[in-house]
């Protein structure tokens, strides 16, 4: 039976996994980027989950209402809790990101989250009507997306902070 759920998956979705795990190694080195490159990958991860709750679930109240719930949850986690992976960057609008492991994995999670789910209501269409199912796909989706705003967020902060100190040395200097 794996055989044949993997031999009729199609191409796109091994590409999406390989350039995934492209993204996710390079996100285990420290880098300097822009600002607004910390962006991308949250706002990719948003559409991706949106657009595959949307197209398995609809546009309603419980998947939306699942999906904002684990959503909140993590960013808030996250957020709070977690701390700024940036640090200055040489250049006037850049940070310098530290290296981790933990985005691959998410990045990982969420394609086999999602590839089980394809498969799921594949082989058993009637699960799109369970509730708990749809409420436990879409909250996971949720959690996913959390980890990613909340780490954002952080790092938002962190920036802001950085930029802060910067300003508050330039004043003293002056």
């Amino acid at each position: 039976m794996l055989i044949q759920i993997l031999s009729h998956t199609p191409v796109y979705v091994w590409a999406i996994l390989a350039l995934l795990v492209y993204r996710g190694i390079a996100a285990t080195r420290a880098r300097e980027i822009g600002i607004r490159k910390l962006f991308i990958i949250p706002l990719i991860m948003l559409a991706l989950s949106l657009q595959g709750i949307t197209s398995k679930f609809g546009m309603g109240w419980l998947p939306l209402a699942a999906w904002a719930a684990g959503a909140a949850a993590l960013t808030l986690a996250i957020w709070k809790l977690g701390r700024s992976r940036v640090s200055a960057g040489a250049a006037a609008g850049s940070v310098r990101v530290q290296g981790s492991w933990a985005p691959l994995a998410m990045m990982m999670a969420i394609f086999f989250a999602k590839y089980a789910t394809a498969v799921t209501l594949a082989m058993h269409p009637a699960a799109a009507g369970s509730a708990v199912f749809v409420a436990s796909v879409c909250a996971l989706y949720g959690v996913f997306n959390g980890y990613f705003l909340g780490r954002l967020a952080s790092d938002v902060q962190g920036w802001q902070s950085l930029r802060a100190r910067q300003d508050g040395m330039v004043a003293a200097a002056a």
